[in-house]
């Protein structure tokens, strides 16, 4: 799936529980994080027609950063980072499994190539997740999907108080809190602040 939908679908998950800004953003960080080894695409789209083009999208993606391996290691460094907090690590892996779950799903490529997980990775290469239906990237359950969970987004904005731009700005989103419960006024009588 594409990073947007899996950032929305860790958001989600982070507000399921009532958890600080900071635990809230490493919920929602462990919903996009696998995809990290996908940044591998820049060397290979810079290099292509080079004489030694490097391969490090089409060789790590879907196996360096989608495995349990690395999901222990980032629940693991919620944990602390949390101040120990096991809710959150308990989110952050579930968050996590979910990216999993969406990319076994819906992540086939133009290509038809069905990405499978290399799910046991580092500790052993024998179990490879995939599912024959897999849908492409494009598919309408991947559209249909993002933008219940971008509206859902922007309910729960309204609800508590704060949304998926307070990672990156408290001030930002503030003002898009206020815009969010300006426009949508007959939610007021729901609204419980954080």
């Amino acid at each position: 799936m594409s990073p947007v939908t899996h950032l929305f679908l860790g958001w989600a998950i982070a507000n399921s529980a009532d958890l600080n800004r900071r635990d809230r953003a490493f919920v929602t960080a462990a919903g996009v994080i696998p995809d990290i080894d996908g940044l591998g695409i820049i060397a290979e789209l810079a290099t292509r027609n080079s004489a030694n083009p490097l391969t490090r999208w089409s060789d790590y993606h879907h196996v360096l950063g989608h495995n349990v391996g690395f999901c222990l290691l980032f629940s693991l460094i919620a944990f602390f980072a949390s101040g120990r907090n096991i809710k959150t690590a308990l989110l952050v892996f579930a968050s996590f499994h979910v990216h999993l779950i969406a990319d076994v799903l819906g992540a086939r490529g133009p290509d038809g190539d069905q990405w499978p997980i290399p799910y046991l990775l580092p500790f052993s290469d024998v179990l490879w997740l995939k599912w024959e239906y897999q849908w492409g990237l494009n598919a309408w359950p991947n559209v249909v999907l993002t933008i219940l969970l971008i509206g859902s987004s922007n309910v729960l904005a309204i609800r508590r108080g704060f949304s998926p731009v307070e990672l990156v700005s408290k001030k930002t989103d503030r003002i898009v809190v206020e815009t969010l419960r300006k426009r949508f006024p007959q939610m007021r009588s729901h609204w419980t602040d954080s």
